[in-house]
């Protein structure tokens, strides 16, 4: 009987880690003792483990994660004791290897979907049931965390993606694509050990590609996610409460696949929020994306929401005019009387590989640093989305291209706090616009996000005039 400790770094994360919690599996089911935490804690690093496991997420979290590995290094009676997996593991696989602090542990790539890859058996972990026991700070007193994705069944239903798009990593994790993978079982495993849990959340990176998609969709209407009869039953407090429960297909659907023929599909099942990524601002795919968004309105699906990928190969005004199309889609729908929105959630691009990939710190060709700094501000107020109403819309971004930019360029407490600022920025936009021909040298100075130095060096009375709202 081993000792078996699994680690999650302690950064903020929705979704549990999948791949432990199938770990922690496939360790109970050999007779071990299985532990798990989120982060550092001294107690367990004190210990001597047999084996240590320590998931990976986004290659950005680098630091934080070589961090957590140097922690418990010498926690194991050998280094090779320490087994790392995941995204980060994967991609940065050699420079993981190379730091001298943590030579000699075990890197998994990729995912772990053969026997014999965690002991000398024929067990595929991957395959496995997750053990949800473990993510519950109520059972585990070595967890001080609450992953907002909980009370839901996590599972694919398929595996990889036929594409290979440059921004995404999931062709190097996942090179297979696996178009079946039954979910009905692994549901039913997860009830009896764990009880009944409200939601249905599929973490497929492109389940359209399958061709077992009907048979896919009859599997969640057989698990009692069909619209019409989706209602979840519960106890709190002696009462018996009686909510809807729904399907969320969170990586989203490629609008590229989207056919009447899947969305009639689709429109079986309660999805909520169906997800359509809207990555690409070329016109020939901004008008498919619209096509496809207007079919799902067409069959009744309600709930739609889509990641907007920025600070890749776009620019800002391309950036503002795809959350503008969903705005006016919304006024749209509104009109002919459907009741289907839409929610965006801009994604800031980072790359997966070089050394830009190790942090948050990369800016686009066509972007700077106060650009991709105002935006966070912007989302600050907005808590990350974007929602269906113009009015709001346009007080948070602008009610067009210009108004975006300015809005961005602005200090930054006259965007957070606009109210409070109004009349400082009434000033600062009249001395912008007084700039003419001088704004691109304007825009030149503050586009690094620091002030501090800038001071009022600049042989131009208008730049140094508008240049004292940064500096305090």
């Amino acid at each position: 009987m081993a000792n078996i400790l699994l680690v999650e770094p302690d950064y903020k994360n929705k979704y549990p880690p999948l791949g432990l919690m199938k770990i922690c599996t496939y360790h109970k089911m050999k007779g071990d003792n299985v532990y798990f935490c989120k982060g550092m804690l001294r107690e367990l690093r004190d210990r001597k483990w047999d084996r240590i496991y320590i998931s990976t997420l986004f290659t950005f979290y680098w630091e934080k994660t070589i961090k957590t590995i140097k922690y418990y290094y010498n926690s194991v009676y050998n280094p090779k004791d320490i087994f790392i997996g995941g995204v980060m593991a994967t991609i940065l696989k050699d420079d993981i290897s190379k730091n001298p602090e943590i030579s000699g542990i075990t890197i998994i790539s990729g995912l772990i979907d053969k026997p014999g890859v965690l002991g000398d058996d024929d067990v595929i972990v991957d395959n496995l049931p997750p053990d949800y026991g473990i993510i519950n700070p109520e059972k585990n007193k070595y967890l001080n965390y609450n992953y907002p994705v909980f009370n839901a069944y996590i599972v694919y239903a398929t595996r990889g993606c036929i594409r290979s798009c440059s921004f995404c990593a999931v062709h190097k994790i996942e090179p297979n694509y696996v178009d079946y993978i039954p979910i009905k079982e692994q549901v039913e495993y997860v009830i009896s050990k764990f009880g009944p849990k409200k939601d249905l959340m599929l973490l497929d990176n492109n389940i359209l590609a399958s061709k077992e998609l009907e048979r896919i969709i009859n599997d969640i209407v057989e698990l009692g996610f069909g619209v019409g009869n989706n209602k979840f039953t519960y106890t709190k407090n002696g009462r018996r409460i009686t909510v809807k429960r729904y399907v969320d297909f969170n990586q989203g659907v490629d609008a590229r696949l989207l056919t009447e023929e899947n969305m009639k599909l689709l429109s079986k099942i309660a999805i909520k929020p169906l997800r359509i990524a809207f990555d690409y601002a070329n016109p020939e795919y901004i008008e498919l994306y619209m096509s496809k968004v207007r079919l799902a309105a067409e069959y009744g699906i309600k709930h739609l929401s889509n990641y907007i990928l920025f600070n890749y190969k776009d620019k800002p005004e391309d950036f503002y005019n795809r959350l503008r199309i969903n705005v006016e889609l919304n006024e749209e729908f509104e009109r002919k009387g459907y009741e289907t929105r839409i929610f965006s959630f801009p994604m800031k691009y980072t790359p997966t590989i070089g050394e830009n990939c190790k942090n948050r710190y990369y800016v686009g060709v066509y972007w700077n640093k106060k650009l991709l700094r105002g935006i966070q501000c912007v989302l600050n107020a907005t808590h990350g989305v974007v929602g269906p109403k113009k009015a709001f819309f346009e007080k948070a971004f602008g009610a067009n291209v210009d108004e975006f930019i300015k809005i961005l360029l602005m200090p930054e407490d006259y965007i957070i706090n606009r109210e409070t600022n109004k009349k400082k920025s009434i000033i600062w936009k009249k001395e912008f616009d007084n700039l003419r021909e001088k704004k691109s040298k304007f825009i030149q100075i503050i586009g690094d996000n620091k002030f501090r130095d800038i001071g009022y060096n600049f042989d131009d009375e208008d730049i140094n005039r508008i240049l004292k709202h940064y500096l305090k």
